[in-house]
């Protein structure tokens, strides 16, 4: 009996260490950024070094909200506004398609499905050129700038991520009994009608697990956004800290404070909406 007693004590404390060390793996370089934020520059590659700053100065932090230094902010609402309009266009998009794919049976249905999201295996280096020039035709045929705009990129990013939304959302309308649909329909409900009165208010947790998702790929894409935009205002935060290293400004500490006000909005939509997050992903999941 002791025996058990004290395996299962060994056994809780080595879970604790695991997870422990999975912890801080993830959070260790946050812990690296704001020490460098905090440290005035030269100490940032003094050696040995040190996770604790020898003397703590919040100048990086005010050097980028200094626009004749850097225009943080100017990429910041550029970002936000990116991410946003992806995110929310990808809800708008994926809700009546995911619909379609659970509830309506149509030739093909199978075949469409799983063509679309086979298309999420192919990386976005690939789809780069051929992209671009879709764009470019797309513009000339239509006599619209598209290049250099903030819309080339939210229609990107909603080709990137639906794909996924609609899986995400097909998957978790599945759950919804039918039944519910069938009653709202026979009090006079239109497909419409139950989409917008049953199925959205019930998909609470699965609407907020797609929009988090599409919202992090805005936010934090590199490659199109350097193909893409080419004046200085329009830059999203990601182009625009690649920006900083080839400037006269380009300082560790103000880079480790940009990367972590970047962060920010991420970490603080997934921390308050973790545990729609968590429903949203797992629901849906396995067959009942």
């Amino acid at each position: 009996m002791v025996t058990q007693v004290a395996r299962k004590r060994w056994e809780r404390i080595l879970v604790g260490a695991r997870i422990a060390a999975v912890l801080l793996a993830c959070v260790f370089p946050f812990i690296v950024m704001l020490s460098v934020s905090l440290k005035p520059p030269g100490d940032e590659t003094t050696y040995p070094p040190s996770l604790i700053p020898r003397r703590i100065t919040f100048k990086n932090y005010a050097d980028l909200f200094n626009p004749r230094l850097f225009p943080f902010m100017r990429y910041f609402q550029n970002s936000m506004v990116v991410a946003l309009a992806a995110a929310s266009l990808a809800i708008i998009v994926a809700v009546p398609g995911a619909y379609a794919f659970a509830r309506l049976k149509f030739a093909g249905r199978e075949l469409v499905q799983r063509g679309i999201l086979s298309a999420y295996m192919f990386s976005g280096v690939l789809l780069v050129v051929p992209y671009y020039r879709a764009v470019i035709r797309l513009q000339e045929a239509l006599s619209v700038q598209l290049v250099d705009t903030k819309l080339v990129l939210v229609l990107t990013y909603l080709a990137f991520t639906l794909p996924v939304s609609l899986y995400m959302l097909g998957n978790y309308f599945r759950t919804i009994p039918a039944e519910i649909e069938e009653s709202a329909m026979i009090d006079g409900c239109t497909r419409t009608g139950v989409i917008w009165r049953v199925i959205i208010p019930l998909s609470g947790p699965a609407l907020v697990a797609v929009f988090i998702y599409a919202f992090m790929i805005a936010w934090n894409e590199y490659l199109f956004a350097l193909v893409f935009l080419i004046s200085p205002e329009k830059l999203t935060l990601p182009r625009g800290l690649a920006e900083l290293f080839n400037t006269q400004h380009y300082i560790w500490g103000r880079m480790m404070a940009a990367s972590l006000l970047t962060a920010v909005p991420v970490v603080s939509l997934f921390l308050a909406l973790e545990r729609f997050m968590t429903a949203g992903l797992t629901v849906g999941g396995v067959k009942e």
